[in-house]
């Protein structure tokens, strides 16, 4: 009994492998191959407002802006959002000198990585600048 179904689910997987074999011999010829155009199809599945370039280049903000200003906003953000949980934890401390301290600490480095975000900002834009040659505020 096992051998009889081992033989007739083997007869179903073997059909539509001959059935799409002999199919596909027709359709994926040599000369079927040579007229499909790649470049077209990876044309069409790109976005209208995908950039095109690494950096950037005729108005086109470029990959590396795009990822680079997301990662430098996010480290604004955080550091905003730092500044203003060390301001409550100052408010809130209460006269303790080592919560005073701790807080205290956390608005300067908060400042800090603010301050590092907007230099870290120019720097990029000034780098990606003079590689494209391109205006940085396009």
């Amino acid at each position: 009994m096992k051998q009889i179904f081992k033989n007739r689910l083997a007869a179903l997987f073997a059909i539509p492998v001959l059935a799409l074999s002999v199919v596909g011999a027709g359709v994926f010829s040599t000369s079927a191959l040579a007229e499909v155009n790649v470049t077209s199809g990876a044309e069409s599945a790109k976005g209208d407002s995908t950039p095109t370039s690494l950096f950037g280049v005729d108005g086109d903000g470029g990959i590396f802006r795009v990822i680079v200003n997301v990662l430098l906003f996010i480290i604004g953000a955080v550091s905003v959002i730092m500044l203003i949980i060390g301001g409550i934890r100052y408010t809130i401390s209460g006269g303790d000198s080592s919560a005073v301290t701790a807080a205290k600490n956390t608005i300067l480095y908060a400042v800090i990585g603010i301050i590092v975000a907007i230099l870290a900002y120019a720097i990029v834009n000034f780098v990606i600048t003079s590689f494209t040659g391109a205006n940085a505020g396009a």
